[in-house]
């Protein structure tokens, strides 16, 4: 995030030139590092269920998701929200965390701090054909999930271990039951 130009003003809106197919939900990129000096990042995604990542913890990341439309349980460390259209959570770095989509899809906006975290997003998605969710996931190839986690790590986020989701998110393990 080093050497960014100042902050510019912009104006953004989802089109097929800013949006992705990330496996199976569309990502729409709204606010990146360049345009914001690597202070935020601002994605709108529409996801269905089974389009989660699994558990994992950030370094060096605060998230915060606000519903447009739809419902998911986010879990976070042994805390868990069910968090409806209009509601929003938030997720510190350091703390191990995870959601389940409960409706059909969910439509929702997703702020990243800093900035960064898009371009191992980048890595595993491909140019969406309309601003919808594809009609099938898409499934990545082992060496996009390669390069994927492999910038994820080096950004800090971590994967969890089945013991550490059992110890750390016992909520999230009751949940999958």
């Amino acid at each position: 995030m080093t050497n960014l130009p100042a902050p510019m003003a912009f104006k953004r809106a989802p089109s097929l030139g800013v949006s992705t197919w990330h496996f199976g939900g569309l990502v729409t990129y709204l606010a990146e590092a360049a345009e914001t000096a690597g202070s935020y990042c601002l994605i709108e995604a529409v996801l269905r269920p089974g389009d989660e990542p699994p558990p994992h913890v950030h370094s060096r990341e605060d998230e915060l998701f606000y519903v447009l439309d739809g419902r998911f349980d986010v879990h976070v460390g042994d805390q868990s929200f069910e968090v409806n259209e209009g509601g929003c959570v938030f997720m510190p770095r350091g703390k191990p965390h995870a959601f389940i989509v409960r409706s059909p899809r969910i439509h929702l906006l997703a702020l990243f701090t800093p900035a960064g975290i898009e371009e191992a997003f980048r890595a595993v998605c491909v140019p969406a054909r309309v601003l919808d969710l594809p009609a099938e996931p898409i499934k990545p190839t082992s060496e996009s999930l390669e390069r994927s986690m492999r910038r994820l790590s080096e950004l800090g986020v971590r994967l969890l271990a089945p013991d550490e989701i059992a110890s750390q998110m016992p909520s999230y393990r009751r949940a999958l039951r």
